[in-house]
């Protein structure tokens, strides 16, 4: 039996890499200072074809330290929960008690941490992306996080929504401050248990997705080895993802003032669908508009489904009337949104996409919205040259919301490698590349990090 995730550029690699002479084409821009990272699922075991879903593989954060228009260095390292430690012979024997922190990784009060969600533990890593060992934020957070957190360009702070089927029919909002410990917590009450991957943050609203992808405990995959009191939610084993579409699930999106209780969250209905990402939001008092990438329907292997490609919309909610305004942007196939984190939670000029066919099927093109136009521009990364998800770096802080690069790994299926590449944000023009020693497998989110 084959298995898309085990194949091509979604295969794991094999080895951990520290290469110190880079070769670059072009020029690293001399006000880059810090370090590109992304993380990623890379299993560390032999999968079953027939169970293994991209979801599910161990962490392995992939990094370039760029400065003084160098690349110094490149490193990728599996993240070391106790199953993969033990794996590798750098500790006891671990079961498989989940996923491993494969989602996200970020820099937030000095440390660097790899992220995942679903009631699962956050990593701390080194600068040099060793672990230091699962992060509860100096004891402050009880319980998992989110892939997802937002951070406010005016406070610094860390805002998060995070949610587990072993929490019952709640999802939890918190606020972790630029000192790294949390200040505020509040459950909010949902219809079951969805799988509530993105949320939405404006200057004065957090915005929940309460979609109909909800726990089904005969499809947790046979292969983790789910301890109590969690197995007391679950009635067998099975394959795929523990997720799936529910068609009986309510619609909805969730305003709770960002100062407010769970008592003061106002529901929203829409129409059935799925968002993984949300590129940003913002609120004029009346309105919350929410730009977001909206899957028909995901996780649905009934015969006649939906499998349609993801399509950037916007939603504006009008408060006083109670009602959602859905509107198609874009109507190519497209996911991974990022917009410049200086604007996170308000208007915004540009944001910037890869293009996608149906679920994980990237197409080789990227896309700059311009939302005061109207227009998106595309560049073509070439054939067989496939890019992952790109980020936004201001050439300096008064910079335009275009006036810098965007980077990202591209995968070129003719060397079996992949570059670091950096874009020119305003015309898309090409920068640089740094040439990396091995290919980094199609994974999911990164972030520039600066130093100091």
């Amino acid at each position: 039996m084959t298995n898309q995730f085990l194949e091509g550029n979604f295969a794991p690699v094999t080895h951990e890499h520290t290469a110190t002479r880079l070769e670059v084409t072009g020029h690293l821009p001399e006000y880059l200072d810090g370090r590109y990272l992304r993380n990623g699922p890379n299993p560390l075991a032999q999968q079953d074809p027939e169970s293994y879903h991209w979801f599910l593989g161990d962490g392995m954060v992939h990094g370039v330290r760029v400065r003084d228009g160098r690349a110094e260095w490149y490193r990728n390292r599996w993240i070391r929960t106790p199953h993969v430690a033990g794996l590798l012979g750098e500790g006891p024997e671990a079961p498989n008690m989940g996923i491993g922190a494969n989602t996200n990784v970020i820099g937030h009060a000095g440390r660097t941490l790899a992220l995942i969600e679903g009631g699962l533990p956050a990593y701390e890593l080194t600068e040099e992306l060793d672990t230091v060992g699962a992060c509860d934020f100096d004891g402050t957070l009880a319980g998992g996080y989110t892939a997802h957190p937002k951070r406010d360009p005016g406070t610094g702070e860390l805002h998060a929504v995070s949610y587990t089927f072993g929490r019952g029919g709640t999802v939890q909002y918190s606020v972790i401050g630029a000192d790294g410990r949390v200040r505020r917590v509040v459950d909010v009450e949902v219809t079951g248990a969805p799988m509530m991957h993105d949320f939405s943050l404006t200057e004065h609203f957090v915005v929940f997705y309460d979609l109909p992808v909800t726990f089904h405990p005969h499809r947790t995959p046979a292969h983790v080895d789910v301890p109590d009191p969690i197995t007391a939610h679950l009635d067998g084993g099975g394959s795929s993802m523990p997720y799936r579409w529910n068609p009986d699930y309510p619609a909805r999106v969730g305003v709770l003032p960002r100062e407010g209780d769970a008592a003061d969250v106002r529901w929203f209905d829409v129409d059935p669908c799925y968002v993984f990402h949300t590129l940003n939001a913002y609120d004029d008092g009346e309105h919350v508009v929410l730009e977001v990438v909206r899957h028909a329907r995901v996780f649905d292997a009934q015969p006649g489904s939906v499998k349609s490609a993801p399509t950037l919309d916007r939603w504006t909610i009008d408060l006083a009337a109670g009602k959602v305004l859905e509107e198609r942007v874009d109507d190519h196939g497209q996911e991974f949104p990022r917009v410049d984190e200086r604007v996170v939670g308000h208007a915004h000029q540009y944001g910037y996409t890869v293009s996608m066919g149906q679920f994980s099927n990237f197409t080789g093109e990227l896309y700059k919205h311009s939302f005061r136009s109207g227009t998106a521009q595309r560049h073509s990364f070439g054939p067989g040259r496939v890019p992952g998800e790109f980020v936004f770096v201001p050439s300096r802080v008064d910079a335009a919301e275009d006036e810098g690069v965007l980077m990202g790994f591209v995968f070129d299926a003719a060397t079996q490698r992949s570059d670091l590449t950096l874009l020119d944000a305003g015309t898309l023009e090409p920068v640089a590349a740094v040439h990396l020693p091995d290919r980094v497998p199609h994974g999911f989110h990164g972030n520039w990090v600066p130093i100091g």
